[in-house]
Formats: structure tokens, sequence, C-alpha cells
């Protein structure tokens, strides 16, 4: 038995590379790209990169079991949770998609999430489009540049209802029209916590927030808020990330301090609407 952790550790060196290459070969398959995937597939392949980020924890744990154990003696067996480890090497417990949209994983590759897409800062939105407001809270508080607030809108666009400029709203109903065709399931369990809100950035002096434009949105799975910089999501979110790039939105999971429930329009984005006059 002074064997087994050697023997596990031998396994998991020869099976993890497996794994993890053939989660990058679907990673850079053209067909995995973009919201038309599956999403049991999707669910499927975050799953397993959880599992094998698990298996890494374990194996570094059982290394250090490894070297602790006495030269030529013997050596107790380790104690190992053997519930937990089925969990991790089966993948045990609730597995049906419908009850996966709001299971919470860490973020792969998180920092090249929005695939080359940045945010337009407050500061550049406030030069295209005027600021929202002069004076600032940290509470929402109303637009009052009229120009800017003649351009907001207050409507349905699928599953939820938001108040931004006309532009990203029509966006926005294009996103959620190709996620109801694609995946009704997640379509039905959508959730917004906020569009529209014009503030400053807690804890500074009168700095916009992005929310400030109406260009920006919080969403959720099912009600439940995501942690905020924790570097994990809920696995619906990762769906849809897909569906927002493809119209041009930046997904908050990529930011230096992950914030994945936020999505908003990127700075190549407005400079289009910009030239094609639509702000």
């Amino acid at each position: 038995m002074r064997f087994l952790p050697a023997i596990i550790i031998a396994v998991a060196v020869v099976l993890a590379p497996v794994i993890w290459f053939s989660i990058r070969y679907l990673m850079l398959d053209d067909e995995y790209q973009g919201g038309g995937m599956d999403s049991g597939a999707r669910i499927e392949i975050e799953i397993l990169r959880q599992q094998v980020e698990d298996l890494q924890i374990r194996l570094g744990a059982l290394q250090n079991e490894v070297a602790g154990l006495p030269l030529g003696g013997q050596a107790s067996a380790p104690v190992s949770d053997l519930d937990a480890e089925d969990a991790i090497l089966r993948g045990t417990g609730p597995n049906d998609i419908i009850d996966a949209y709001a299971q919470v994983t860490l973020i792969a590759d998180r920092k090249n999430v929005n695939q080359g897409l940045v945010v337009s800062s407050p500061k550049y939105m406030e030069q295209k489009l005027g600021r929202p407001r002069e004076t600032l809270s940290d509470t929402c508080q109303g637009m009052t540049n009229e120009d800017l607030a003649a351009k907001l809108v207050l409507e349905d666009v699928g599953p939820i209802r938001v108040n931004m400029l006309a532009p990203a709203a029509e966006s926005l109903r294009r996103v959620f029209d190709n996620v109801k065709r694609a995946d009704p399931d997640l379509y039905d369990r959508i959730n917004t916590s906020g569009s529209l809100c014009v503030r400053q950035i807690r804890g500074s002096n009168n700095r916009l927030s992005t929310h400030s434009f109406g260009m920006a949105l919080d969403l959720n799975i099912d009600g439940h808020l995501d942690n905020f910089t924790d570097g994990k999501t809920q696995l619906g979110l990762i769906i849809l990330a897909d569906f927002f790039r493809e119209e041009g939105w930046v997904w908050g999971a990529g930011f230096s301090r992950e914030d994945s429930m936020h999505f908003e329009v990127s700075r190549k984005q407005l400079d289009t609407w910009l030239a094609e006059g639509r702000l």
C-alpha cells in the first residue's frame, strides 16, 4: 500500500496532459467558436476542465505525501476521502444540463476570454458621448445630459427589461434571440442585476462607472449573483459569453478584478456605431 500514492501519481501524470490537450484541441477547433456550440457539450468541457484542475491539486498533495514517506520503511496508508475522490474522478452528482447552468466553476484562461475585444473606458465614452451627469454620488441617478438621454430606450430585449442606449438594446435583442434559438432552457433562466446606473465608481471622486452610459449590464442565472473577484462563474454565463462576444461585447470575467456578471459594449463596437451615425 505504501506504493499506492506513487502509482496514482504516475497515472495522473499520464492522464492529465492527455485530457488537457484534448480540451485545448476542442478550444482551437473552428466548430467550437461562437454561440452555435451545443450547450451540453460546452458544459461537459467546462466540467472536464474543472476535473483536470482538481486532479492537478490532488497530484500536488500526493507528491507531498510521497516525499514524506520514510525510505525503506513501513508507512501507514494515506488517509483519503473516497467520496471526494469519486466526485473528482468520476464526476458524480448532478450533471443534467438543466441543473448545470447555475453550477459554479473556475474560469479557464480568464485573461483571454474576450479574444482581443477591449472596453471603452469611461473617459473615452465621455469624450465620444458626453458626460451623462455632472454631479455624481454612490447611488444610481438619472441622466441630465438631454442629448444622451434622448437616445435611451426602456424595453424588453427577450428575457429581461433594460434601460440602455438604443443600439445597445438592439444588440442585446439579437444576442438573446440567438440564445433562445440555440438553447431555450438557458434563455428561460437568464436574469438581470441591472443596466443603466449613473453613478461614480464607489470610493472614487466623481469618476464615472461604465454603467452610467447605458451600454453595460449585469446578468445572472436563476437569480444567483456571482461572487466578485473569485475567478469563478456560473456555467450558464460561460455559454452566454460566446453569444455576447459575437455581438462585440466584452465579458467582465476577463477584467483584472474579475466580474463575470458584467457585460459591456466593446470599444470596437462603440466606434462602429459612432461611424454609422447611430450615436
